[in-house]
């Protein structure tokens, strides 16, 4: 059966010259653009894996967006006094900072008791007075009028002392409700909490207090919304099942110094702990137990990431055991213990994250990992031999020579495929049989270009990201250069299958477990602008299943604009909605046309494949597939032009039962997003063709998604 890639070469080869460099000149003329659709040349079928996720703890990126918690270091990692220490090194993640506690009284009014805490290393102790309230309190937190909030405090005071807490949504005595804590008792003790907030507060506090003689203990402290669904926020977790992700991998940098026996169990004796790789305090409420329930609520399978840095291969079986083992062994009667009986099956398990890069925690050479891995996958396959194992390769390219041979062999990687400079060529020589598939990370911005000529000249310890040259880009090159990435990893993945036959043989398959591109938009909501060349990534991901089998787009949560208390799909989101939910289980088809991509402005290596990506039928981007019953053709078009642009579909082998259905992401203008609090400026809107297939008018800066019944 042909592959896509080899139909659109030919298709590409065959079209006259004299269009081509009219098309380079005038990118966006009104010219009718024709896209051959041949539904008799087929390809791999797409999984829904293709439409992946993936998340780890850095900062809040799991606790912001996803996780109810509404009160940052609620077991009190912190010291509590009433300004940081300007010299304070442990600074948060930049945009994610944890608010703080700061001391009511005056800052020897809190000590931490560090010999015998409720949890973690320190637990602060409230010295109180007679008549002037003593305790702490964190402000910054978000409040709906008429909400309802729960949680519990585990408190340790004498009988007799006069202990709140106290909800404030404003600055007056009337503006706040108040819970006395009782009965008190000399040990810990966990108190229910309830409140219902009378006024929406951007500003509100959750603030502790007592009055009385002596002193009382606080262990921790948990406030959720009421709505909250097993400790998940409803709001985003609604809008997370609408994409259907097919998986969420749990992993990243954090991996590689995470104690995963730390994040099950009771979630307030969870000790917390400091985050070496992003700098930040993590309280591990969402643990193992935690992210599969997750998983489960959004309908998608988890896939786990298992700590190769710090951790050693018992920790990952007892970890595979904990999630998949029956109640009768050891790890599975601790999961059964906390409360979840049934084993979780997760299939999907990846040894390590990045363990090529220098700044990974616990990093070695490739020659030692490749022995990790494998005591790694004998002890993970021994508890459960059904698991599916993915490897942390790297493929070899030109962005990735190591700093003293750059200057001998960028532009030619022949001689170091298969040594320890290539991860992927080391794992497919040393660890036959110890892996399934084979994960690539991939990261671009705009307005660059890997330059190999200069990469050449780089010291030996620079970093190769310093080879990248600044280069003006039109609208379609910006659209385009995520796209080419993608095109760049399936030829590199084809050049492993010929050197590696086993690939084939053994049906291991290419996971493209990160992958993002910034578009100028990071920190921002993403725009049209961005979602445009989204679009052009799932094009050319679709057109190689038969290299890309799974992928995870960093982070999970950039599918959401989001604030403490609301949420709604950005414009990455409509776009993985509008994919997902059509192409998951279709079958890719071939399209030809009469207008090719322009060649490539570079020569190939570094982030320029051999030939551009794209359909030919420039300056649009078609992609095309059948259902999976063959009742139906799904056509995706990207319009990555300020123009109109004329389409005529041609069906070879298929006829057109009818007219289409159109679902179109579009917006006022390339920096169209969707904001919380403001009228959404991107949206999905269906429409029906006033014709079967033919000559259509594709309008600018748009994602179009055809659904073209077919005659029997």
């Amino acid at each position: 059966m042909k592959t896509l890639r080899k139909t659109i070469e030919i298709a590409t080869l065959s079209a006259a010259l004299a269009l081509v460099l009219s098309l380079c000149v005038h990118p966006a003329a009104a010219q009718k653009i024709v896209a051959s659709v041949d539904t008799s040349q087929t390809a791999t079928p797409v999984s829904n894996y293709i439409f992946g996720m993936f998340i780890e703890h850095i900062g809040k990126t799991m606790y912001g967006p996803l996780w109810a918690e509404m009160i940052d270091d609620r077991k009190f990692y912190f010291p509590i006094i009433s300004k940081d220490h300007e010299t304070q090194e442990r600074r948060g993640f930049p945009g994610m900072e944890l608010r703080k506690w700061r001391p009511v009284g005056g800052d020897d009014v809190v000590t931490m008791d560090k010999e015998k805490p409720f949890v973690g290393e320190q637990s602060p102790r409230i010295a109180l007075d007679a008549k002037v309230p003593h305790g702490i309190r964190q402000s910054g937190i978000a409040l709906v009028k008429g909400k309802r909030y729960t949680g519990r405090i585990v408190v340790k005071a004498s009988p007799g002392m006069h202990i709140a807490v106290s909800l404030a949504w404003g600055q007056g005595t009337s503006e706040r409700q108040a819970i006395v804590l009782e009965p008190l008792a000399e040990t810990y003790k966990t108190i229910p909490l309830s409140f219902v907030t009378q006024a929406d507060a951007s500003e509100g506090a959750i603030e502790i207090t007592g009055t009385g003689s002596g002193s009382f203990h606080l262990g921790a402290i948990s406030l959720m919304p009421a709505d909250n669904i097993h400790g998940f926020r409803s709001d985003t977790i609604a809008l997370l099942k609408e994409i259907k992700s097919g998986f969420w991998r749990f992993g990243g940098n954090y991996t590689s110094n995470y104690t995963w026996y730390n994040a099950v169990g009771d979630r307030d004796q969870r000790p917390p702990e400091w985050d070496y790789a992003w700098n930040q305090m993590q309280t591990n409420d969402l643990g193992m137990d935690e992210f599969a329930e997750f998983c489960k609520l959004i309908g998608v399978e988890p896939y786990i990431s298992v700590n190769a840095g710090l951790g050693d291969a018992h920790s990952a079986a007892e970890q595979v055991e904990y999630m998949n083992g029956p109640v009768n062994t050891h790890m599975g009667a601790l999961r059964a213990k906390n409360g979840h009986a049934e084993p979780y099956r997760v299939k999907f398990w990846n040894i390590g994250n990045e363990p090529w890069g220098p700044w990974q925690i616990g990093r070695t050479d490739t020659q030692y990992f490749m022995q990790k891995h494998n005591d790694f996958a004998k002890a993970m396959r021994k508890v459960d031999p059904s698991i599916v194992l993915i490897a942390s390769g790297e493929m070899l390219e030109d962005g990735n020579v190591p700093g003293p041979k750059r200057a001998q062999y960028i532009g030619n990687l022949g001689p170091l495929y298969s040594t320890d400079a290539d991860w992927t060529g080391s794992f497919l020589k040393s660890c036959k049989g110890n892996f399934d598939g084979m994960a690539e990370h991939w990261y671009a911005s705009p307005g660059v270009h890997f330059d190999q000529e200069k990469a050449k000249t780089l010291p030996s310890d620079a970093n190769s990201d310093q080879a990248n040259l600044k280069v003006p880009q039109t609208l379609q090159e910006f659209a385009r250069y995520p796209a080419n990435i993608v095109r760049v990893k399936s030829e590199e993945w084809q050049g492993y299958m010929q050197r590696y036959p086993a690939i084939s043989t053994k049906k291991i398959f290419l996971s493209i477990d990160e992958w993002a591109y910034f578009g100028g938009d990071f920190g921002r909501s993403p725009s049209l602008k961005q979602a445009l060349a989204y679009g052009m990534v799932f094009n050319e991901m679709l057109r190689h299943t038969d290299s890309i089998t799974m992928a995870a787009h960093t982070m999970g949560t950039s599918t959401l604009d989001f604030n403490q208390t609301a949420s709604t799909l950005n414009g990455l989101g409509l776009l993985f909605k509008m994919y997902s939910n059509t192409f998951s289980g279709t079958v890719p088809v071939a399209v030809g046309g009469n207008a090719p991509q322009p060649e490539p402005k570079y020569p190939a290596g570094g982030d320029q494949p051999r030939q551009n990506s794209g359909s030919p039928t420039f300056p649009l981007d078609v992609f095309a597939a059948l259902s999976p019953d063959r009742k139906a053709l799904y056509v995706a078009v990207v319009n990555a032009t300020e123009s109109a642009q004329t389409l005529d579909l041609e069906l070879a082998d298929a006829h057109a039962a009818g007219p289409a259905k159109i679902l179109r992401l579009e917006g006022s203008g390339l920096n169209a997003a969707n904001h919380i609090g403001k009228p959404a400026e991107l949206a999905v809107r269906e429409t029906t063709a006033s014709e079967p297939a033919a000559a259509t008018t594709v309008p600018p800066i748009s994602v179009s998604i055809f659904s073209i019944p077919l005659a029997p």
